[in-house]
């Protein structure tokens, strides 16, 4: 039975990037026999009215709209749920991914049976220092956390096999941290992760919604992958650390006939403390990996 590919692509307020881009994505699916799924997510431009037009002129195109908006991971969390081909592959709205990279992506995939195939920007400056600074701190700490084999864990090109990703999507949040923590579910449970490097051109139209709330957004992100993927990695050394050097403190101070110190009880009972919410955590992770 011959594979299938549906190609997802969240939209939001991106009718400028749509007029330019869509109609050589929709023809080249087309030509390609594949499925293509645009999710608009509550735009409050005429993106909604641009693509009703061509969703009557292309048997290919399918339109989800978001009555309210979700974000860029909810979107693509429609896109994705709403696929019934072997395959699904992400890319965004405003023109930056080369519609070439989707062939050779899917070629990959086929040849390697691969469970996902990232599109590496490896060598591509990033959008913003913001998102650049967020990129390296959070595989930073991913790589404390697990064998991390792969570069670039968040870019907006990659292909999954449809099944699998789908059993994986109530884990993942609606912002935009959803690139990062579908990535990093695929290498936790032992899933074949691959990298394949695209082009990136500059956007068509509009701006990149980076900003200040990305940094913020990091910050969560980086807790929420603690928590999820393997938290007394993190909670463990923190305990050991507290718990050694208020014994360290409180056993100098008691054998020189001082008594218990307070200080050093303190020490103690704060690096139990989190030994124990590293243990909490721990249980709560393997619940909601194995829900």
């Amino acid at each position: 039975m011959a594979t299938t590919l549906t190609v997802v692509i969240p939209a939001y307020n991106e009718e400028a990037s749509l007029r330019l881009f869509f109609p050589s994505v929709l023809e080249h699916c087309r030509e390609k026999s594949y499925k293509l799924i645009v999710v608009n997510d509550a735009s409050s431009d005429d993106s909604k009215n641009l693509l009703k037009s061509f969703e009557t002129e292309f048997d290919c195109l399918k339109v989800v709209n978001h009555k309210v908006n979700k974000g860029y991971g909810g979107a693509i969390k429609s896109g994705i749920a709403a696929s019934a081909t072997d395959y699904v592959i992400t890319i965004d709205a405003d023109g930056q991914h080369v519609l070439s990279d989707i062939d050779k992506l899917y070629a990959k995939a086929k040849a390697t049976n691969a469970d996902l195939i990232i599109g590496s920007r490896k060598g591509h400056a990033s959008a913003s220092v913001f998102r650049g600074v967020g990129k390296t701190i959070i595989r930073t700490v991913a790589k404390m956390l697990m064998k991390l084999s792969v570069y670039d864990i968040n870019s907006g090109m990659k292909i999954y096999d449809t099944k699998l990703v789908q059993r994986y999507l109530k884990l993942t949040p609606d912002t935009m941290s959803f690139s990062d923590i579908i990535t990093l579910t695929f290498v936790n449970n032992k899933h074949l992760v691959l990298e394949e490097p695209i082009t990136i051109k500059k956007r068509l139209e509009g701006t990149s919604t980076i900003g200040v709330r990305t940094a913020f957004e990091t910050v969560l992100e980086i807790i929420n992958i603690i928590i999820l993927f393997n938290p007394t990695r993190i909670f463990l050394p923190i305990a050991i650390f507290f718990m050694f050097l208020g014994l360290s403190w409180g056993t100098h101070i008691f054998l020189l006939g001082r008594g218990v110190s307070v200080g050093a009880s303190t020490l103690v009972l704060t690096g139990l403390l989190i030994f124990l919410l590293g243990l909490l955590a721990e249980q709560l992770s393997a619940i909601r990996k194995n829900q």
